[in-house]
């Protein structure tokens, strides 16, 4: 079985949102969500600056605490990992909601079910890439099976000088990755969500 993950190479991205917007149409997401957006961070010290556009979504983790908590098995994780939404199962209780430590998920207003990124599985089924890795510009975005070791996210992750994931302290092992993320010696400030 793959095990399905997506790195985003932290010193490629430009903050363009083309890779959200993407998402928002290729979805259908209803205005005023997102199942995926870029923070902008304050990096470094004064007077050497820069910033940090880091894009957020579902990690797809290996230990999803959303799954556990749902009353009615609509979160579940399929075998190649990916954490999924059944809509016709779900009753937009908001258990998975508060049990995600990333704030990844929201209530489809519109549909009346927990909503969140599925990797494009729709287009996976295709044996399409994800919209946003698909739209990205600067080619920030690797999606495949993190265990071949033939796939390109494989080699690109051997290759990387850094990698990490947003709050491994909570144990749950996401499957989104980030490359070249900057030194956490000096200042960060988080600055906006766009």
């Amino acid at each position: 079985m793959a095990r399905l993950g997506m790195l985003i190479d932290l010193s490629a991205c430009v903050g363009c949102a083309a890779c959200a917007v993407a998402c928002k149409m290729e979805n259908q997401v209803p205005a005023g969500a997102s199942r995926l957006w870029i923070r902008e961070r304050e990096v470094g010290r004064f007077p050497n600056l820069a910033v940090e556009f880091r894009p957020e979504q579902c990690n797809h983790c290996e230990n999803p605490p959303c799954v556990p908590v749902c009353p009615t098995g609509a979160s579940y994780q399929t075998k190649d990992g990916l954490v999924e939404v059944d809509v016709a199962k779900c009753i937009a209780c908001g258990a998975c909601a508060a049990a995600c430590p990333y704030d990844a998920r929201f209530t489809n207003k519109k549909g009346g079910y927990a909503d969140k990124c599925n990797f494009c599985a729709h287009r996976l089924a295709k044996d399409q890439q994800p919209a946003c890795v698909e739209t990205c510009p600067a080619y920030a975005r690797v999606f495949g099976d993190l265990d071949d070791p033939n796939s390109e996210i494989a080699k690109v992750l051997k290759a990387a000088e850094r990698s990490d994931v947003l709050r491994p302290d909570q144990g749950t092992r996401p499957k989104v990755i980030y490359l070249n993320a900057p030194s956490k010696k000096g200042l960060t400030q988080e600055v906006s969500d766009s």
